[in-house]
């Protein structure tokens, strides 16, 4: 026999659904903060307002499980059973058909996720000084996803990390948790190194039960380590999510200039080429390293998608609650 839960109370729809899947480039999407260029969201105020702007569009409880409850929307009906709470009769039905049924509803379900934030120093590289870093934009997907989560009473934590672990919060569901993920993302950071094996080692042991782990990295980190670590993760029945975020000049080459110097942030590395000469072959390799790193993380059954700093915000929020989603 299958068991089910119940609540004790309906809950109360605030706001309507966010249909996400619509065209966001018409007239009418235009205002919304969370659609636009996310250069000009940053110039309009702080991190918090930045990631309640972000949210402002999302239900707190646009995602529920297949449970059934006495929650928000309708699912089925079921006998009544004696002591069953009158407020959920469906009294039309029992006057129409002289059945004694009892509505239920789906029932939200929590979860405790952490957000693995990679700090390192080539994460505060932008290709140009009318885009964001790539930092400064993880730092606003971090906390609209963030809040996302705990508004909708899923608990959720912080690692950041560069050559070594910076923060760690443990998963936790109130409101004030959000200041302290605010807080934490103001900290310093900017290792000359990458050590995502490690935060995800920490990222376990912070969830005890299976959860959601969502990495927000540019990737330019030790691929088999990585995986390796990633395997673990799926091992112990965390849904694993990985954000690769990319400079729109780190896939095209799009700078100026016949001959440069290119100097890696994190070894200091210099190589002098002509970008005629390599535009081609640069963007294939990065597609091919693109490519690798999805298919590896398919591999080990982890979800990934590259996200371009130019994008608003909504797209890899939308892609992280994809994710949720899927979770059982």
């Amino acid at each position: 026999m299958n068991e089910r839960r119940f609540t004790s109370e309906p809950r109360v729809l605030v706001r309507d659904r966010v249909l996400l899947d619509r065209d966001m480039t018409g007239p009418a999407n235009s205002q919304r903060p969370e659609l636009l260029d996310p250069a000009q969201l940053n110039a309009l105020g702080g991190l918090e307002i930045r990631a309640r702007w972000v949210v402002e569009g999302f239900l707190t409880g646009l995602h529920r499980s297949r449970k059934k409850g006495f929650s928000v929307e309708f699912a089925e009906h079921r006998p009544y059973m004696p002591g069953d709470d009158l407020r959920y009769m469906d009294w039309k039905m029992a006057a129409r058909a002289d059945k004694w049924l009892i509505k239920l509803f789906e029932e939200e379900t929590n979860l405790r996720a952490t957000i693995v934030l990679d700090v390192s120093k080539s994460m505060h590289w932008t290709g140009s000084p009318a885009r964001l870093t790539k930092l400064a934009y993880a730092e606003t997907l971090v906390a609209a996803v963030s809040l996302l989560l705990i508004k909708q009473r899923d608990a959720v934590g912080l690692i950041r990390f560069d050559d070594e672990v910076r923060t760690v919060l443990p998963p936790r569901s109130r409101d004030l948790h959000f200041r302290r993920i605010l807080a934490a993302l103001s900290e310093p950071g900017a290792g000359t190194g990458s050590d995502a094996p490690g935060a995800l080692m920490r990222a376990a042991r912070l969830v005890p039960r299976p959860g959601m782990v969502i990495v927000v990295s540019d990737l330019l980190l030790d691929e088999d380590e990585t995986i390796k670590a990633v395997q673990v993760l799926r091992g112990a029945g965390h849904q694993v999510t990985v954000l690769h975020l990319l400079d729109p000049a780190e896939h095209d080459l799009s700078v100026q200039g016949a001959e440069l110097v290119f100097v890696d942030t994190e070894t200091g590395r210099e190589v002098e080429a002509s970008v005629g000469d390599v535009r081609a072959a640069y963007r294939a390799t990065v597609d091919e390293a693109i490519g690798e790193w999805r298919s590896r993380l398919a591999g080990a059954g982890a979800s990934y998608e590259p996200i371009f700093t130019n994008a608003p915000f909504v797209v890899p929020v939308r892609r992280a609650f994809l994710s949720r989603q899927r979770l059982p």
